[in-house]
């Protein structure tokens, strides 16, 4: 009998041996992004990889909140980290990785599937001038602070609101090569110049510093992680859950593979300019595919279909279509400089004034039926409701819908 314990023993220690061999670890290290040596915040193809896995096996990241003040999940205790007396806007998105996927070569496709995520204890939503249509409710920047558990979030800020679970990477990307990276920064060079809105490199806080910082080897080249590009990057797509695969572009040996910016939960559109965001550890697997789909246009993503739905068994919806006061222009048009906008009361097929207009309904709603005021409103709408196109072919009236899941919802507020 002996024996048999001793055999049997050795056998769970050799399996949980071979399963530790299975799973690659990156990221964790360090209090914030730039302590830590498997974390970027700038995406450049001189980025070093630090880590390789082969396609069979897991990878787990161990990701940093948007803004990097939080910490990782594992570092985190019952009081929130509120040390963000130094942050910069230089500092997002920490991102762990580059991994260099074994095998991967310069045109294929990495299929990289979400296994698991475990959420932090505490995150948090802002609000500034970066997000959507935040002239309508104030121009002063404000947030709220969340708990969280494996169900819901739920904050002090907003009593009677439950947000389930649906976690997800709001980033999830590989590195360009040199003649992407070349083609990225003119146009947007090109559409800062003409006044639209870009986040054109820094130096600040950049990670790597040895290639990204003001002593680095490419300090003007490196793209800031706040838009998505067709390398993929801050994709914000709340449907990336658990389950999904996502495919990127390889556009050099080893792609490099980075994930970060987790989200416990958010609403299509994140309209505040942040959901709620946490730090997480992601666990998923990285195929390659031969011959994949054509990417030129941005990633693909595919998954049950279940996860297309709105978390909720009730819902209220609001529509938009494009109409304005006559004489003002939306802020997201002033850059073009155009008299014609001013003068009219209706755009033709504007999808951004009709999701505006719906935007700007379901905040009157929320304030109506449950008492919150505007830029709380404003909150909920970023995290939990969804805008979605209802239609592109109705001209000049394209329309867009507002849907606010209403079991978020613990009571109606006084």
């Amino acid at each position: 009998m002996m024996q048999i314990l001793k055999i049997a023993l050795l056998l769970v220690v050799t399996m949980s041996a071979a399963h530790a061999e299975d799973i690659v670890e990156v990221g964790g290290k360090g209090a914030t992004c730039i302590e830590d040596t498997h974390c970027i915040n700038r995406i450049h193809p001189n980025i070093p990889m630090i880590a390789t896995a082969r396609p069979d096996q897991t990878i787990l990241f161990r990701t940093r909140d948007a803004s990097d003040i939080l910490g990782t999940a594992d570092s985190q205790t019952d009081q929130m980290n509120e040390s963000g007396d130094d942050w910069h806007f230089g500092r997002v998105h920490p991102l762990t990785g580059p991994v260099h996927i074994e095998g991967a070569k310069a045109g294929d496709v990495l299929a990289f599937t979400i296994i698991k995520i475990r959420p932090g204890r505490h995150a948090y939503t802002e609000a500034g001038d970066y997000g959507f249509a935040f002239d309508l409710v104030g121009t002063d920047e404000f947030g709220v602070a969340w708990r969280l558990d494996d169900d819901f979030a739920v904050s002090d800020d907003l009593p009677g609101i439950k947000i389930p679970n649906r976690s997800f990477p709001g980033v999830v990307t590989t590195l360009p090569d040199r003649t992407n990276l070349v083609k990225m920064l003119t146009r947007e060079k090109a559409l800062l110049n003409a006044g639209g809105t870009v986040s054109p490199p820094i130096t600040d806080f950049a990670s790597p510093a040895s290639v990204c910082g003001p002593d680095g080897t490419a300090p003007d080249e490196c793209l800031r992680t706040i838009p998505p590009r067709e390398h993929g990057g801050n994709l914000d797509i709340r449907y990336l859950q658990s389950g999904v695969t996502i495919y990127l572009p390889c556009y050099i040996d080893g792609c490099g593979l980075a994930v970060g910016d987790l989200h416990y939960a958010q609403g299509d559109g994140e309209i505040a300019g942040t959901a709620i965001e946490m730090s997480a550890d992601l666990w998923g697997k990285a195929e390659i595919i031969k011959n994949g789909p054509d990417l030129t246009n941005g990633p693909h993503f595919s998954g049950a279909s279940s996860l297309l739905d709105i978390p909720s068994t009730r819902f209220y919806a609001v529509t938009g279509f494009p109409l304005k006061e006559k004489g003002s222009t939306p802020p997201r048009l002033k850059y073009l400089g155009s008299a014609k906008v001013s003068d009219l009361e209706n755009l033709s097929n504007d999808i951004n004034l009709a999701a505006r207009n719906a935007l700007d309904g379901i905040i009157d709603y929320i304030v109506a039926t449950y008492g919150y005021d505007r830029r709380h409103a404003y909150i909920i709408a970023s995290v939990a409701v969804d805008l979605r196109i209802g239609q592109l072919v109705d001209s000049p009236n394209v329309g867009v819908t507002a849907i606010l899941p209403l079991d978020i919802f613990e009571r109606k507020t006084e």
